[in-house]
């Protein structure tokens, strides 16, 4: 337990510092949050009729936003963790790393604040985003408390697997407008999934591309445990793209942060 102490005291001091970033500065995670809710109103209040009858619901718009919601909460994972990249970057180029690099402090506790701290943004994101959906007209009359447990853990662990690329992107960025960029296929990526439009409705050439990313299965599976439509293989997909990508991220970020300073 002592041995744990110092990692775990050290661990929640970075966490408290980069909580204390977001709430001093919170326009970047505004604008942020910012895209994923401009596209569920204007998906919805736009567009909702006709795509509503695109996916079997007939002119009902609250079919497509059932059908829409899933997907933007993990767009807004995707939209947080940018900030991530870019807080990591101004660390790693304004030289407060190369400081803690010279106190007695655990090694890995400033990227587990990162991490922490960014995961529990993303939960709010979500959080709200979520509210914003339930305003609107989404509903999930089907969930158990088990399904309603596991969609939870689904969005943590996703929300885990992209801050450590996240993580990573910042790490090796020259500056925080190039973390920025380097981290845009966060946001990209769910345009191309099935968070707008099912994969079969796609053209041919252009549904591997949909159905074979990260997104699109953990999108599917969110779908089936809020809305009860079948999750076939997708649930077992997810995790292996959640569980590889949080090692790549991490070994990727511990790989870069534990080289020596030029």
């Amino acid at each position: 337990m002592s041995s744990l102490s110092p990692a775990f005291r050290d661990s929640s001091t970075m966490l408290r510092r980069n909580l204390l970033h977001a709430r001093r500065y919170p326009s970047l995670t505004l604008n942020l949050l910012l895209t994923p809710v401009v596209l569920l109103l204007l998906f919805v209040y736009v567009f909702g009729d006709v795509m509503s009858a695109g996916i079997g619901g007939g002119a009902d718009r609250s079919a497509y936003i059932a059908y829409l919601v899933p997907g933007l909460l993990l767009m807004t994972i995707g939209s947080t963790t940018i900030g991530t990249a870019v807080s990591v970057s101004n660390d790693m180029t304004e030289g407060i790393i190369a400081r803690f690099r010279t106190m007695a402090i655990h090694r890995g506790s400033v990227l587990i604040g990162h991490v922490i701290g960014s995961v529990l943004q993303a939960v709010l994101s979500v959080a709200l985003v979520g509210a914003v959906g339930v305003a609107i007209g989404f509903r999930s009359h089907q969930a158990t408390a088990a399904e309603w447990l596991a969609a939870f853990g689904l969005l943590v662990l996703f929300a885990l697997a992209l801050t450590w690329i996240a993580v990573g992107m910042g790490m090796v960025s020259p500056n925080a407008e190039a973390a920025s960029n380097n981290a845009l296929p966060l946001i990209f990526l769910p345009l191309v999934s099935s968070a707008f439009v099912p994969v079969s409705s796609m053209p041919g050439w252009f549904q591997p591309v949909a159905e074979y990313q990260p997104f699109t299965p953990v999108i599917e599976t969110l779908r089936g445990l809020l809305l009860g439509t079948p999750i076939g293989d997708a649930w077992w997909i997810a995790l292996l793209w959640c569980l590889g990508l949080a090692a790549l991220g991490y070994r990727w970020s511990k790989a870069v942060y534990d080289r020596d300073p030029k």
